[in-house]
């Protein structure tokens, strides 16, 4: 006879109030049981427990929220930083007055061996007089100092989560990480463990993450997820991982809006793919970008630009002389451009975002420039990873993703802070050349996955029509050198401005 095993989705969950933790934690935590949130001071681990009990008053349950150390004041402050409000949320002080008057000193027995129990026994009344079904242990640094000793201080612990199991409250217990060692025995008896991790760079604010090491018998997303402590509470960003996400995808060719770049890259840009776009600084890499926008835009898709570098006043000026109009469509909505600062933003936050515009309905996203993002990250391996997977949950979602990528250098052999052209499916590169004294520039196709595209050079240039893109260029030089002279006679686009401009 078969027996029917039960699943992760039949048990009870009791949500956060952190939509991404709950993502992470596949729901909430599960109900009834005891969990650790475990920290250094400021990582949060009081906002967590306020807004884990503010959801559960929100949904007419009784929180109960234990404090050894805080008091209730100190608590709202807290609390109305946030602009929240503590009514409906019972709050057990260990701290009273009548503990700190002279009748309440005692010098024949040991501190602890009284005020052990009586912390204890305060903690059984409250529950049975509240009667909560979330309560939040603020903190066990202070329990582990009055029990001294680790042996009475874990049998507290231990009988505390079977009076909390028979009462059927689901608990948060925040531990600050003041002790020598890691009590790895406290792990044990709690049901769930998440670790919260502050950084701190040279530069910039700290970074902060979260890592689930524990949830028994529940699947959940491991790994770092970073969060921010923002006003209004906590905001958690879950790790991107494209698997969860795979769907099949039509590699449809579209249009850049320029019939020379079509060419060059094949036929157009395919759907569901990425294309980086390397040169030296003011090649047009950021033009071209926004020019394959721009026709996006016209056949009515939805955009995302994500600008790290340049100034987003001085970027649309720059593009309305160039032709180039967007401005209509920022006001529509139907595109989303953004100027972000990668001194205050993480990668997991970023990911968030862009998730967040392709859920919504945006086809193309644009992120100018991986220098500037490279520079958020605390190592290049971080970013290849999270560059990874983000780019390969834009293919699955059938976006086109234009990548923006710096080299050192106007002239030369370019040097980028990081490769990653193999991550990309296409490759357009911009370089300068010298012709006739004058500084041109010129764009070739030198890798794509899904198209024939030319391996040809073509001479290209910005001017108030927008982009014009010229024949092949034959006899080229020192292309691959890093510096490329062109000794041909084939007419260039400069020519045709002068009085005795060439005729081809």
């Amino acid at each position: 006879m078969s027996r029917t095993v039960p699943t992760a989705f039949s048990q009870p969950r009791a949500p956060t109030g952190i939509s991404g933790l709950d993502d992470i934690l596949g729901g909430g935590l599960p109900r009834d049981h005891l969990y650790l949130f475990e920290g250094a001071p400021g990582s949060g681990k009081t906002t967590f427990g306020l807004q884990f009990l503010l959801e559960g008053r929100d949904r007419g349950e009784v929180g109960l929220y234990i404090t050894l150390s805080e008091t209730r004041s100190e608590l709202e402050i807290v609390a109305a930083s946030h602009g929240w409000s503590l009514d409906g949320i019972r709050v057990f002080e260990l701290l009273s007055p009548d503990h700190l008057s002279p009748d309440a000193a005692q010098t024949i027995l040991h501190p602890s061996e009284v005020e052990l129990g009586e912390t204890v026994d305060g903690v059984l009344r409250a529950i049975e007089r509240e009667q909560p079904t979330r309560v939040v242990f603020d903190s066990l640094s202070e329990m582990r100092m009055l029990a001294q000793d680790p042996l009475r201080y874990r049998r507290q612990i231990l009988a505390l989560k079977h009076i909390f199991a028979r009462k059927q409250c689901t608990v948060i217990m925040l531990d600050d990480r003041t002790s020598a060692q890691q009590d790895l025995q406290l792990h044990s008896i709690a049901h769930g463990v998440l670790g919260l991790e502050q950084h701190t760079h040279q530069y910039g604010p700290e970074r902060r993450c979260l890592r689930v090491s524990k949830l028994r018998g529940l699947k959940y997303r491991g790994g770092d997820h970073d969060y921010e402590i923002r006003t209004g509470g906590i905001e958690v960003y879950p790790r991107l991982v494209a698997s969860e996400h795979r769907a099949g995808v039509e590699h449809t060719m579209v249009s850049s809006g320029n019939r020379g770049l079509d060419s060059l890259l094949g036929g157009g840009l395919s759907r569901g793919t990425s294309v980086l776009f390397s040169g030296p600084a003011g090649a047009g890499k950021t033009t071209t970008a926004l020019a394959c926008v721009q026709a996006a835009l016209e056949r009515g898709e939805r955009c995302a630009f994500y600008l790290f570098d340049e100034s987003l006043s001085i970027m649309l000026k720059r593009a309305t002389a160039l032709g180039i109009e967007v401005g209509k469509y920022i006001e529509s909505g139907t595109l989303e451009l953004v100027q972000l600062d990668p001194a205050e933003m993480s990668a997991g936050e970023f990911a968030h975002r862009v998730r967040e515009a392709v859920e919504a309905g945006a086809q193309t996203v644009v992120i100018d420039s991986l220098n500037a993002y490279l520079h958020a990250m605390p190592g290049s391996r971080f970013l290849v990873l999270q560059m990874h997977e983000l780019l390969a949950y834009l293919n699955q979602k059938g976006v086109i993703t234009l990548l923006i990528l710096g080299q050192h250098g106007v002239l030369g052999e370019g040097r980028t802070d990081v490769d990653l052209s193999y991550l990309s499916d296409s490759m357009l590169l911009f370089r300068y050349f010298e012709a006739r004294g004058r500084l041109l520039k010129a764009m070739s196709v030198t890798k794509s996955r899904t198209n024939p595209h030319e391996s040809t050079i073509r001479e290209f240039r910005l001017t108030a029509r927008g982009i014009e893109i010229g024949d092949i260029l034959l006899d080229f030089q020192g292309v691959l050198g890093g510096v490329p002279h062109y000794d041909g006679v084939r007419p260039l686009l400069a020519d045709r401005d002068g009085k005795g401009a060439a005729k081809g």
